[in-house]
């Protein structure tokens, strides 16, 4: 099986090469949910596209709590793989494992018990609240699936090879969407169906690429001498897993809140908001996926003692992610319509307006996000990640307490425009302390 050592070759072209597959993935991965959202709001109509909008929102913070964990376990085991500590790799994904899957099961039953309530926080009231109980319930059901597919592609990730949860990924966004279809329309499952296909779909990626991990990676895999607590290893995993978890349950609590005003706008922009999200994460994840990579990079690095590299990749990576940003922005702004047209439909003429709106506005701005993906990804990768929840906290609470300031007095747009003067903030306060205490730039 190949894996790949980022403690040495040409900077930029290592941290390109690494992170392709890594976003060629998620950009897959919303197909997943942009299928679900395509046919919901074509097949079922505005309604059932507020509901699985709104029911995204609470599925992305439940999964992200998941996937934040299984990213700090990674950060650890990167820098054993970059320092060349195979026996200690074993042990540590052992650990692991089984940390993670407690707190993912918990998180689990958690948000099961308390659905109803969570959903009427967000304002959601009537058939919408409905809907959302009924996609959110199957979704919760194949919430195990999440947690082995992002652990298993995140230990993989951690080695250095992208590629394979790449190929898993893209046959299961294949498959949701032939299900999608086939579900929504001729056996008239509603929204249940779309649920049940993203389910089913996951299950399949995370099978395929646990059972490919087991028959591949048998040198990483934990022998019976590392299936042991170990004290020094569970501490830096507990601490890098929650303090990533937090630092993503914190962000999506932020989105969330944000969810629930503009839910009281009524289910225009409900429906709106909905579509242009999707929009909105399509255009920027691979600026996260590329942050992601580069905290791996980070990592490596760190535990190679090579610090050289890491100002040198800091560097790179800032003037890539700068490009990308700006260039999705550019495309965003002039597609916003006929973008916003693919979800709704061109005789939805108000919730096009609105979408166009938000595009046009925090779409523009897509080069803070990008560089604050990159901050985090900095700070996780040197096992700083308290400096990640400090910059979360002020990017979410700056668009929040905007928000909920302005939005209700001069409208909706105030909420568009919270969002990226909170990113640029966060941006400032992060290259500070990066440049004060290792003077990158």
């Amino acid at each position: 099986m190949k894996t790949t050592d980022l403690t040495r070759g040409d900077v930029s072209r290592k941290l390109i090469l690494f992170s392709l597959p890594m976003i060629a993935g998620n950009l897959i991965q919303q197909c997943y949910n942009i299928a679900d959202t395509l046919v919901v709001g074509r097949v079922i109509g505005p309604g059932a596209l507020a509901a699985v909008g709104s029911a995204y929102t609470l599925m992305t913070l439940l999964n992200s709590i998941i996937i934040g964990l299984c990213m700090g376990g990674s950060v650890v085991l990167s820098g054993l793989f970059g320092a060349g500590r195979i026996r200690e790799f074993r042990t540590a994904l052992f650990n692991s494992f089984w940390f993670t899957f407690a707190v993912a099961l918990l998180v689990n039953v958690l948000a099961a018990v308390f659905l109803r309530p969570l959903l009427r926080l967000l304002n959601i009231e009537g058939a919408v609240l409905q809907d959302s109980l009924v996609y959110l319930s199957v979704i919760l059901a194949g919430m195990v699936f999440t947690f082995l597919y992002n652990f298993y592609s995140n230990a993989l990730r951690s080695i250095g090879n992208t590629m394979v949860p790449l190929v898993f990924l893209g046959a299961a966004a294949i498959m949701n969407i032939v299900l999608d279809v086939v579900f929504t329309m001729p056996l008239h499952m509603g929204i249940a169906g779309a649920a049940w296909a993203t389910v089913l779909s996951q299950a399949a990626s995370a099978v395929g690429l646990m059972f490919y991990f087991y028959r591949k990676a048998g040198n990483f895999l934990p022998r019976r001498e590392n299936r042991t607590i170990s004290k020094n290893h569970l501490r830096s995993i507990v601490s890098n897993s929650l303090l990533t978890g937090i630092q993503q349950s914190v962000m999506n609590t932020g989105i969330l809140m944000i969810q629930g005003l503009v839910n009281s706008f009524g289910v225009t922009v409900m429906a709106a908001f909905a579509a242009a999200v999707k929009i909105d994460a399509f255009a920027y994840m691979p600026a996260q996926d590329f942050g992601n990579a580069f905290a791996v990079y980070v990592a490596q690095n760190r535990g190679a003692e090579r610090e050289d590299r890491i100002r040198e990749g800091l560097r790179s990576a800032v003037k890539i992610s700068g490009l990308f940003c700006m260039a999705a922005s550019g495309l965003v702004a002039l597609f916003a319509e006929p973008l916003m047209t693919l979800f709704v439909g061109s005789a939805q003429t108000k919730i096009v307006q609105v979408g166009v709106s938000y595009l046009r506005s925090e779409g523009l701005c897509y080069v803070g996000i990008g560089l604050l993906f990159l901050l985090y990804a900095y700070f996780r990768g040197m096992d700083a990640t308290h400096m990640s929840i400090v910059l979360t906290v002020i990017s979410l609470g700056l668009r929040v307490v905007l928000s909920y300031a302005l939005a209700p007095a001069y409208g909706y747009q105030m909420i568009w425009w919270s969002i990226p003067i909170g990113w640029l903030i966060a941006d400032g306060v992060g290259f500070l302390c990066v440049r004060r205490k290792n003077r990158v730039f």
